[in-house]
């Protein structure tokens, strides 16, 4: 009798997932199956975070109460604080702090403002680390984002992040990492290139559309992107071998490139030249007033913004460089002590990289003047906003030693790519692990090996990132996510707020410091940003939107399917 209402609660709690919006913000909702919640609660503990261990897994899983049990199950808890920390710190650190300030320099014009710019996207990035850290304690699930949402706003929000991560927010960072690490191998190897074709399908665009022009796309495949599926392909199979393997070498290749990283920003501050000196601090607050306009290029129009607006435009590259730092979160139920270990790595991964990045920019400028040009015969000439290839770390590095710096640089470079992807790689596997597991991906995909290791879910996003790769490049890549990576911040952000309001007895073991205001604040920073974009970067922004939104209908379909499928089963 035990066993046959166990099934019957366990159908239930699937057709009410599946129902439409029988779950909308943690709730049934569904008028007939109202009354059943308290039955509900009881039988499954929905809410309560300390949930029994399940002896065997259920081929699909439907509840938090599954998830949980499949993740004790399945994948192991292997990691410590320095393991997370290094996870954190290493996702965030790849090329980006060697190569966009070159970028931001170009829009803003100005020494004071580039700084800026790195402050306020570490800024923004801290507060946003902190209001993950309640979350990920209250719910140290695989999946991560894709817990939080489906949890604070509905299942279908939870799928659409899970939809985008694999289209583009993870799969699009992988592929754009592995290109600069390429790009980064070529000044070692001069037949590594973007025009050492080995076989191109065409040039595809540019494509008009009523909100700006896409590409064009060089299609095809070429030494630089060749290595860069290399790369990809080998870090997928190693991390298919085991957690541990994965998360040391995270771990070496981490700590190597914040060392990188750190002697790079000692060496600017000991050899500052005199004509950076000269030229970035003798007029540091040049084109910095508030009352100043400034030309900012946007599609084949050029616009006059306002000093905030062009912060706000500026962060992209640097928001890009900060970005991944919530892979931690996917991997929650592998952390030993989630509930201490997350949010501190959260914290301490992101406060050390946001240290080192604003070091960085302050040791760039006491080498290179920001201001340059694009024929400069020397390093100097071209400055930080010219650098050769917009490789800012390597003009420093050759300013100080000599052309020699740039081959160390682009070791260290190579080094910081390579561990970054092993992070991306590691982490965002178990997003889609956690989908199949809830019944609205591939089922397959939910599987471990005999390394207890979400394997088909790993080579399923190292077969679409390679895709990516030879579709487009670094710029293209980066422009296109960053906008859908800061929109599912806002929201999950916002679930955090909805979580307070409908679950004030839930299981908190860290609360978010200065809350209500602090992550008031985000989402108002966050918000101008997106629109900002909105406006005078439509090419690749409403393509992000587009995106997310193609989910929907992919949710549904898959929703009736599964449907379809249980009743068969019944």
């Amino acid at each position: 009798m035990m066993i046959v209402r166990e099934e019957f609660y366990i159908r239930l709690r699937r057709v009410a997932r599946l129902g439409g919006f029988a779950f909308s913000r943690g709730r049934l909702e569904t008028p007939i199956l109202r009354p059943l919640v308290p039955v509900l609660q009881d039988a499954g503990n929905f809410h309560s975070s300390a949930m029994l261990k399940s002896p065997s897994v259920p081929n699909r899983i439907h509840t938090p109460n599954d998830a949980i049990a499949a993740s004790d199950s399945e994948l192991l808890k292997s990691l410590g604080l320095f393991d997370a920390s290094m996870i954190v710190a290493g996702s965030m650190i790849g090329s980006g702090i060697f190569i966009v300030s070159a970028g931001i320099a170009r829009q803003v014009g100005s020494p004071v403002l580039l700084l800026v710019v790195w402050l306020m996207s570490g800024l923004m990035t801290a507060m946003a680390a902190l209001c993950y850290g309640e979350l990920a304690a209250a719910m140290p699930i695989a999946g991560g984002e894709y817990i939080f949402l489906r949890e604070s706003l509905g299942p279908l929000w939870g799928f659409l992040y899970g939809w985008t991560t694999l289209l583009v927010i993870q799969t699009a960072t992988i592929a754009a990492v592995a290109i600069a690490f390429a790009n980064f191998t070529g000044v070692l190897f001069s037949r590594i290139s973007s025009a050492a074709w080995i076989w191109k399908l065409g040039t595809f665009g540019p494509y008009k559309m009523a909100f700006g022009a896409l590409g064009p796309y060089e299609i095809g495949l070429n030494t630089q992107n060749l290595l860069a599926i290399s790369s990809i392909v080998f870090l997928t199979w190693m991390n298919t071998r085991g957690l541990r393997t994965g998360a040391w070498v995270q771990n070496v290749f981490t700590v190597a490139k914040i060392a990188a990283l750190g002697g790079l920003t000692l060496l600017g501050f000991a050899f500052a030249t005199q004509a950076a000196r000269n030229s970035n601090f003798s007029d540091f607050w040049r084109n910095a007033r508030f009352s100043e306009l400034h030309s900012y290029q946007a599609g084949q129009d050029t616009v006059w913004v306002g000093v905030l607006t062009l912060v706000g435009l500026a962060m992209v590259g640097a928001l890009f460089s900060s970005s991944a730092w919530t892979n931690v979160t996917y991997i929650a139920s592998e952390v030993r002590n989630p509930r201490r270990n997350l949010p501190l790595a959260l914290v301490l991964g992101t406060g050390i990289v946001t240290v080192l990045y604003v070091l960085a920019n302050f040791a760039y400028l006491n080498v290179l003047p920001l201001v340059g040009t694009s024929d400069g015969g020397s390093v100097l000439a071209r400055g930080i906003q010219f650098a050769t290839g917009d490789r800012v770390g390597t003009a420093v590095a050759e300013a100080i030693v000599g052309p020699s710096g740039a081959v160390l640089v682009a070791v260290a470079v190579m080094i910081s790519t390579f561990g970054c992807n092993n992070g991306l790689i590691l982490a965002g596997a178990r997003v889609y692990y956690a989908m199949a597991k809830d019944g609205v991906f591939f089922e397959s995909v939910g599987d471990v090996n005999r390394h207890n290791t979400p394997s088909v879910a790993l080579w399923v996003q190292c077969i679409w990132a390679c895709v990516l790769c030879l579709s487009g490049t670094y710029g293209q890549l980066l422009e296109f996510l960053v906008f859908a990576v800061v929109m599912f911040y806002i929201l999950t952000v916002v679930g955090l707020f909805v979580l307070r309001f409908r679950r004030p007895d839930m299981e908190r073991p860290y609360r978010v410091w200065g809350y209500p205001v602090l992550p008031g604040i985000y989402l108002l920073l966050a918000l101008f940003i997106e629109v900002q974009l909105l406006r005078y970067k439509p090419q690749y922004t409403w393509s992000g939107l587009l995106i997310i939104l193609s989910g929907v209908p992919v949710y549904w379909l898959w929703r009736r399917s599964e449907n379809a499928r249980l009743r068969k089963k019944s």
